[in-house]
């Protein structure tokens, strides 16, 4: 496939403006400048020894080498030659100058593509080249073999700017090593290129290729992300985390697999008792914390009642773990243990639930019901930062804002994963950019990106992997307050809403429409459900007939969303003008903190609207419909009550016959719906790119511990 490679590089044109200074230019120092090589960058010395276990002593380099570790790639380059180190995804590697200043020569990467030849990559450049320079003469095009016995191409020719009739004598040199493809362009005025011809040439035979590595990893060795840094250490917590935690570090009694099925975890199996209220966990013998010691039954109970206490302030420990008995009067102040839970010896732990529920099980797989060390928790305000986890996965290092890298657990109690190493970098960049310069392995896309993916002739298109999530978007209303106590209100939002506009536009078609609470691959989805439908004329009637009579009597509305200072983002601010055309009513946007945002929406300091949403912690519709709308449910953060609702959803909880659930959550939905204490936005759509190499991957729509099922071959 034809790359296009001036996409790398700078314009031939810049490089002739440039060449044609040559012959007047001051000497160049014969001194290297001064340079700070960024992380995996070039380095003129051995960089600082790693303290990574088990990792090669890095070797010392000579004084005339370049290397850039992330990429692989070593150069020697001649005395009196003056260099620079660039950026890899973006410009030059390598930037080298003659002694005189009047012959250049630059290093350049890229993904290759699969057919890539050296040759083909030289003869593209040179194709390409031509649109803004006449090739003269052509004095070398043919293989060659560098010092370290790999082949390579070299491609000689002298040009001439089509606009400004300068002459250059160029020198391609191409090698291909595994996924990457190097270029190294050099070139001077003729005379300076006979002057510096063997410079030129013994530069290019030097080129030498190793497995690339970060932060003084062997590539090979690891899967590398990109992500971003909570500032707010709750996060972190296990106990406190609003999201999917960390499931690398820690790990619980029970799991999914990559196929969702539920699977023994640290406890090896379980027992429950005829009436479905007792279960009795058997704790996996060879279950150990990352110090190498034993996970017994009290950790689990220290982790659980840890969770439940007061002052841990756990946003989600009456949502995962309320179902056991004594939990809620832990967590109220008023007992100092959780009475369900019996430890009947180091390994096996008896758990009562207050009534037979069948998705208990399910919702131990959520961060809340991990566990954790005692000693190391207790350790100082900062212990997340060095976890001691039982998970597949020992966070070995983490430097601030930069990386964090995770070995794996050799003595996980599932079996060692077969990836060493995961390298987590942070605020690295955009991920489709970092995933084509070959800096990641795999990456979501945002709406924006789409379509280009979905090309098929698109060279990503082949790493492409989409689906369904389990997740649903929508906007709370605070049903405790004007306006939005009254229904009418809320049904007129939500039908002055066009969800296909706002899918079409907003998100570039990246979405599917939402007109209820349950997203299409849950049990329980009903696609008879009747939504309400986008509708201004109603919507505006409706607004009448409530008891504010209309879009003039509103009190000033404030939407509240997670940002950074005034702007708002563009789906609200899309929504917010939908809703000022259909209903005449000026929204007023408010940011707070992304890091600060979930624990201020939790604590009531939101505006009558606020940004929300849900995904499927387990592919159960009880997740869904009481763990957001039920009275007394913690999640229920637009203070919406339906007594009837309630009593459907508490008949739900214990009902056995899967049928018979299914129909009661979905007579729920439809009251939820009808009730509108939020607006239904859209069920989103998953799209990741994996590089090739990186095996064992499959798309769920639940995040798992998914890195231990994968591998990588021939990285």
């Amino acid at each position: 496939m034809r790359h296009h490679i001036l996409h790398y590089i700078l314009p031939i044109s810049t490089l002739v403006l440039f060449a044609c200074q040559f012959g007047t230019a001051t000497p160049a120092s014969t001194s290297p400048p001064l340079v700070t090589p960024r992380a995996g960058s070039a380095q003129t010395q051995a960089p600082p020894q790693t303290t990574l276990p088990d990792l090669p002593a890095t070797p010392t380099l000579g004084p005339n080498t370049l290397v850039d570790d992330g990429l692989g790639v070593r150069l020697d380059y001649p005395d009196g030659w003056s260099h620079a180190s660039g950026n890899s995804s973006a410009g030059p590697i390598f930037d080298l100058t003659s002694p005189d200043g009047r012959a250049l020569s630059r290093l350049y990467y890229f993904p290759a593509n699969s057919g890539d030849t050296p040759e083909s990559l030289a003869l593209d450049l040179q194709d390409q080249l031509t649109g803004e320079v006449q090739v003269t003469n052509t004095s070398e095009d043919g293989p060659i073999t560098l010092n370290n016995g790999q082949p390579a191409w070299t491609l000689v020719f002298d040009s001439r700017h089509n606009t400004n009739n300068q002459t250059l004598t160029v020198n391609i040199t191409a090698a291909i090593h595994g996924p990457r493809s190097f270029l190294l362009l050099s070139f001077s005025d003729p005379d300076g290129y006979k002057l510096y011809q063997k410079d030129i040439q013994a530069m290019a035979l030097s080129l030498d290729f190793q497995s690339p590595s970060l932060m003084g990893i062997p590539s090979n060795q690891a899967l590398v992300l990109s992500g971003g840094e909570s500032t707010n250490p709750r996060e972190y917590d296990p106990a406190t985390t609003h999201g999917s935690g960390d499931k690398l570090t820690f790990s619980g009694l029970v799991s999914f697999d990559p196929n969702l099925n539920l699977t023994p975890d640290l406890a090896g199996s379980w027992d429950v008792s005829p009436d479905n209220t007792v279960y009795t966990f058997h704790l996996r013998q060879n279950a150990k914390f990352h110090d190498g010691r034993p996970v017994t039954a009290q950790d689990v109970v220290y982790s659980w009642e840890r969770a439940a206490a007061p002052q841990t302030e756990s946003d989600t420990v009456m949502t995962y773990l309320d179902d056991i008995v004594g939990v809620k009067e832990m967590h109220q102040g008023q007992a100092e243990h959780i009475s369900g839970l019996n430890i009947l010896d180091d390994h096996t732990l008896q758990v009562t639930i207050d009534a037979p529920k069948p998705y208990f099980l399910l919702k131990l797989t959520y961060p809340t019901a991990f566990v954790v060390d005692k000693a190391n928790v207790e350790s100082g305000p900062d212990w997340y930062r060095t976890p001691n986890g039982t998970g597949p996965y020992k966070l070995i290092k983490w430097e601030k804002f930069k990386a964090m890298v995770y070995q794996r657990n050799l003595d996980f109690y599932l079996g060692s994963p077969a990836i060493p190493y995961v390298i987590v970098q942070l605020y690295s960049g955009i991920g489709i950019r970092l995933y084509e310069a070959g800096e990641i392995d795999l990456t979501g896309i945002s709406s924006y990106s789409v379509a280009r993916v979905q090309d098929p002739k698109d060279p990503l298109h082949a790493d492409l992997y989409s689906g369904v999530s389990l997740c649903t978007g929508f906007v709370y209303f605070d049903t405790t307050r004007p306006p939005f106590d009254d229904v009418k209100v809320r049904q007129a939002f939500s039908m002055a809403f066009d969800r296909q506009k706002f899918i079409d536009v907003v998100l570039n078609g990246s979405a599917l429409p939402a007109e209820g609470l349950y997203p299409p691959a849950l049990p329980g989805y009903n696609p008879n459900l009747k939504g309400l439908a986008y509708d201004p004329v109603h919507a505006r009637e409706l607004l009448k007939q409530s008891k504010y009579g209309g879009a003039g009597n509103l009190a000033p509305i404030v939407y509240t969303d997670a940002g950074i200072g005034n702007d708002a983002h563009p789906s609200v601010a899309a929504m917010a003008q939908m809703w000022e055309q259909n209903l005449g009513v000026k929204i007023t946007i408010e940011n707070i903190e992304p890091d600060r945002y979930l624990d201020e929406i939790y604590a009531g300091h939101h505006g009558q609207m606020f940004d929300g949403g849900w995904c499927a912690d387990y592919p159960d519709p009880q997740n869904f419909a009481d763990v957001l709308f039920h009275s007394g449910a913690p999640q229920n953060n637009g203070g919406y009550s339906n007594p009837n609702l309630d009593a459907l959803l508490e008949q739900a909880r214990v009902e056995q016959d899967v049928q018979k659930r299914i129909t009661l959550y979905q007579q729920a939905e439809q009251i939820i719906v009808d009730d509108a204490p939020v607006l239904f936005t859209t069920h989103a759509l998953s799209y990741m790119l994996v590089k090739p190499y990186v095996k064992g991957f499959v798309l769920t729509p639940i995040d798992i511990p998914l890195e231990r099922y994968m591998w990588l071959e021939n990285k």
